[in-house]
């Protein structure tokens, strides 16, 4: 009874609304909502972890290794795990692919659990100490909260595709409390086209949880930096370096990271993936305390330290502590072993992103890299501060193809405007350095090699919207190779198709009869019992799958010059037929309304 009065009081301001206030409008006051909510979540969640961190490490002693470090990581995706099995049953890890995927093949429609599950599943890994980050998770939120907000008053899915990139600049927005690069990871990592009738939309999620954020948790940015030493044009050949240098570790943690996902991906219980990421997860943390959580205090210290003994704090709470002279070494262990943590995080059974690996080991490298020319005296000398913010945007512009992204990111998340123009060449030499390895992201390789990306490219945008049992014809009457030319005709006059596909008793596609090839024999009579379909039918130039992208059958169409080519699926059964018109027809009518402004 509530279900039904409330279901007719939403239909009732649908009708309303629809009368009273544009649609253009509305969907401002959408965003807006969007804005709000989206950082709520994003607070939440950030308290929730800050909570249960503080809540098992508080007693721990930063003068010996703690052996609970062995403990809690297995007991976080554990639980995690058993939540997302057994509460949610549905798979929500890879949070941006997920977004991307909603975006290019399910019209923006993403589920309505996504709206709390990656906060609590995200939270218990996190604070127990998962060495993965909070930002994948709440911009999956976001980006479902935009979603379903939109599919509640019945918008079309241009719309939700719009919203679900709101909720995904509020998220940013939200919990980085940077509006500018939420506008911009949305429209460089999630692909939103950038026009008009988008941009304002965005700006007000954006702006609108960026300033929830800041009201309630003050305006001061997330990593405090105090500018030391101003940048020298003379360092421009040093920063170039740290940008290539960057690329190259974003190019090893993407690497990296697929492979270690897949050998988690072959494992088939999720016990065998428990077992082996709680393993490697705790021995990892237990050894590098660091590898614990987001790992934000290791960037708080690198950016605001300024001798070798702040820097050697680093190292408390393991066996190398007091060990000051082992820092370089120290660390990158750590740049090289982050990937098996955070690989091992999520294939164990937790939920996280790579948002914060990415800003913690861009930190570290640009740490690395300053410290040890310093200590060697191998150039003149590189404020190790500067050069850790400058890896911070070199690594995170790298992994996510985002150079943008990092850019502004970086600048907004410590106040550190002041080092723009190196972040800007720290940011573009890592992206060139790792597009000549990595043509797509972390994020997006999943989808690129399916066919399923949506991209800036228009072209290639309309055909990954368009799908192929939309433009599958199943009007063609089939024939069988046994059939004589009198049967065949009676199929002839039956259809208005002038092609027949001949199929085999069980169904799989062995030919096709062309009306052109046998329409100087089909009125005499005499013939009708002489030739049967087996002798009239010929070859097919080629097949289409019914798994096939729409790239690929663009692409087969214009190999063969066919007009008109077979569909079957994976065992050869005849599906139907897809013709050029068809596609031409469907290509029009995506194009207009995906370009409409």
């Amino acid at each position: 009874m509530v279900a039904e009065e409330k279901g007719g009081w939403l239909q009732r301001f649908i009708l309303w609304r629809e009368k009273n206030i544009k649609e253009k409008r509305f969907i401002l006051i959408l965003s807006f909502l969007v804005g709000i909510f989206t950082a709520f979540a994003a607070l939440i969640l950030k308290m929730l972890i800050h909570w249960i961190q503080n809540f098992l490490t508080e007693n721990f002693n930063s003068t010996e290794a703690n052996y609970l470090y062995l403990v809690y990581p297995v007991v976080g995706i554990l639980l995690s795990g058993l939540f997302v099995r057994h509460v949610v049953k549905d798979d929500i890890s890879h949070g941006v692919t997920k977004i991307l995927y909603a975006i290019s093949r399910r019209q923006g429609r993403i589920k309505r659990h996504n709206t709390w599950s990656s906060i609590i599943a995200s939270s218990i890994t996190i604070g127990f100490g998962g060495s993965v980050g909070a930002e994948a998770p709440i911009v999956l939120t976001g980006s479902a909260i935009g979603s379903n907000l939109g599919s509640l008053f019945k918008m079309e899915h241009r719309t939700l595709m719009l919203l679900v990139g709101c909720g995904a600049a509020g998220a940013v927005a939200g919990i980085f409390k940077a509006p500018i690069a939420g506008l911009v990871f949305t429209l460089e990592v999630l692909m939103i086209d950038l026009t008009m009738s988008s941009l304002l939309p965005l700006l007000i999620s954006a702006v609108t949880a960026a300033t929830v954020s800041y009201i309630v948790t003050g305006t001061d940015a997330l990593f405090k930096f105090h500018l030391d030493q101003s940048f020298e044009l003379e360092r421009i050949p040093y920063v170039i370096m740290l940008g290539v240098f960057c690329g190259l570790v974003s190019l090893y943690f993407t690497r990296a990271m697929n492979s270690v996902e897949g050998v988690f991906g072959k494992l088939k219980t999720p016990y065998k993936k428990l077992a082996l990421g709680g393993v490697m997860l705790s021995v990892l943390i237990f050894l590098f305390p660091p590898l614990y959580g987001e790992g934000y205090d290791t960037i708080e210290l690198l950016l605001n330290g300024v001798s070798n003994a702040e820097w050697d704090t680093v190292m408390n709470n393991s066996f190398f502590y007091g060990h000051g002279n082992m820092l370089l070494v120290y660390l990158m262990l750590i740049i090289i072993l982050k990937v098996f943590a955070s690989s091992a995080t999520n294939g164990g059974g937790g939920c996280g992103g790579i948002f914060a690996p990415s800003l913690y080991l861009g930190c570290i490298a640009g740490f690395v890299f300053s410290h040890f020319s310093n200590e060697f005296e191998m150039t003149a000398f590189l404020p190790e501060k500067n050069f850790a913010l400058m890896g911070m945007a070199g690594v995170m512009s790298g992994v996510m193809h985002a150079p943008l992204t990092g850019v502004f990111l970086i600048a907004e998340l410590t106040g550190g405007y002041d080092l723009f123009l190196p972040l800007m060449i720290v940011s573009v030499s890592s992206y060139l350095t790792i597009i000549m390895f990595e043509p797509h992201s972390i994020y997006s390789m999943r989808l690129a090699k399916k066919g399923e990306l949506l991209t800036h490219h228009k072209d290639k945008a309309v055909l990954t919207l368009m799908k192929m049992e939309n433009v599958v014809e199943k009007d063609f009457v089939t024939v069988h190779p046994e059939m004589d030319l009198g049967e065949l005709v009676k199929a002839i006059s039956s259809s208005h198709r002038n092609v027949f596909p001949v199929t085999d008793a069980t169904g799989v596609l062995i030919g096709v009869v062309l009306l052109d090839d046998i329409r100087n024999i089909m009125f005499r009579q005499e013939l009708y019992h002489r030739f049967t379909v087996g002798k009239l039918m010929t070859s097919i130039p080629a097949r289409l799958y019914d798994t096939d992208s729409m790239e690929q059958v663009m692409r087969t169409f214009d190999d063969t010059g066919a007009w008109n080519l077979p569909v079957v699926d994976a065992e050869g059964k005849y599906l139907g037929f897809v013709s050029k018109s068809k596609i031409f027809n469907s290509y029009r009518e995506v194009l207009v309304h995906f370009s409409e402004d």
